[in-house]
């Protein structure tokens, strides 16, 4: 994600932007050279950026005896479910400082996809899993199982559809208020919209069935286990609608083979942490289940959407003040939104 910050001063005529310091700096001397326009950093986005892998060497070195620092069985927030939401929103504020100006909108399209293939098939490389041979020539990938998704390939989707909102749905409207910011921005908060709305309906109105599985025994036998379900909206870990369409469209043997809710409570003795099975597991916990899904990847544009909107702020306000404002009525609102929907009972799992 390293690639999408530098920021340009573009307005070489004018006095150059001081985009960390909130100010213009003193206008360039005359023996500038006008072919090598200066480049910015933004360093509190860098500090963040930072931050954010620090917090996850930590979560992976110390996640496993520090139940705070690793991912939540399933219900419930812990330190550790922040990292991927830091990293798209990163990515979005960045997409908002590197796609300032767009003179080619094509080229840039082109350019975003083919960042965005890259990205995703790194993904496949670090993430598919199932190697075998590693020490003889047979040594390959098993494309019949193969994982899919996986976290680069999250952020490569959410990447790549927020680019494309910022090269094509953007307005040319003066930005001199909060007012102005939403006029020129208006497609890209209804494209954001629409796609929460698809991720709701979707999540709540889906009817899944009941499903099997098949599990490797001893020897060469499997084990089958039937998952009963047979309904609509429910969150839990074996009948939620993520797992009902990754598992039609990817295919349940190309999905995450270690779900996070095998350390619950129902499906572990020694939850939060992994440990055998309770006598009275239910029959999803050795189910597979990606994280990085495709139906949860739908939020993780979202997520990049809002910050590319707060990457916009950065852009057209140059106080600090101003900038802070800004952030601070949108983060209140859907601060509030989120316990409103927690109250009413559609707490998002």
């Amino acid at each position: 994600m390293g690639v999408y910050e530098l920021v340009r001063s573009e307005d070489a005529a004018g006095p150059a932007l001081d985009l960390e310091a909130g100010r213009c700096g003193p206008p360039p001397t005359a023996k500038a050279s006008p072919a090598a326009p200066r480049q910015q950093r933004l360093v509190s986005l860098d500090v963040f950026r930072g931050i954010t892998v620090l917090l996850m060497i930590i979560v992976d070195d110390a996640g496993s005896f520090l139940p705070a620092m690793n991912h939540s069985p399933w219900e419930g927030v812990t330190i550790a479910d922040f990292v991927m939401p830091f990293f798209l929103f990163i990515v979005g504020v960045a997409l908002a400082l590197a796609y300032k100006r767009v003179p080619d909108k094509l080229d840039a399209t082109r350019k975003a996809t083919l960042r965005a293939l890259k990205l995703f098939c790194v993904g496949l490389v670090l993430q598919g899993g199932f190697f075998h041979g590693v020490r003889s020539l047979t040594f390959g990938v098993d494309i019949t199982q193969i994982r899919l998704m996986g976290i680069l390939q999250r952020i490569a989707i959410a990447y790549l559809v927020t680019a494309l909102c910022q090269i094509w749905l953007k307005g040319d409207d003066d930005v001199d208020s909060g007012l102005d910011l939403i006029k020129r921005y208006r497609y890209q908060l209804l494209a954001g919209l629409l796609i929460t709305i698809t991720y709701m309906v979707l999540l709540y109105g889906t009817y899944v069935p009941d499903w099997e599985y098949r599990i490797s025994g001893p020897g060469s036998t499997e084990k089958t286990f039937t998952v009963k379900c047979g309904v609509r909206g429910d969150s839990g870990p074996g009948c939620n609608a993520v797992g009902m369409i990754d598992r039609k469209i990817l295919g349940i043997q190309h999905l995450y083979g270690r779900p996070v809710y095998a350390r619950s409570q129902q499906c572990s003795i020694d939850s939060p942490q992994n440990g055998p099975l309770p006598p009275d597991a239910p029959s999803w916990c050795q189910a597979p289940f990606d994280p990085e899904g495709l139906l949860s990847s739908v939020m993780a544009i979202v997520t990049c959407l809002i910050g590319l909107q707060y990457g916009h702020i950065i852009v057209h306000f140059q106080k600090h003040r101003e900038r802070i404002m800004h952030w601070l009525v949108p983060s209140f609102g859907m601060l509030v939104l989120a316990f409103a929907m927690d109250f009413f009972g559609n707490a998002y799992e």
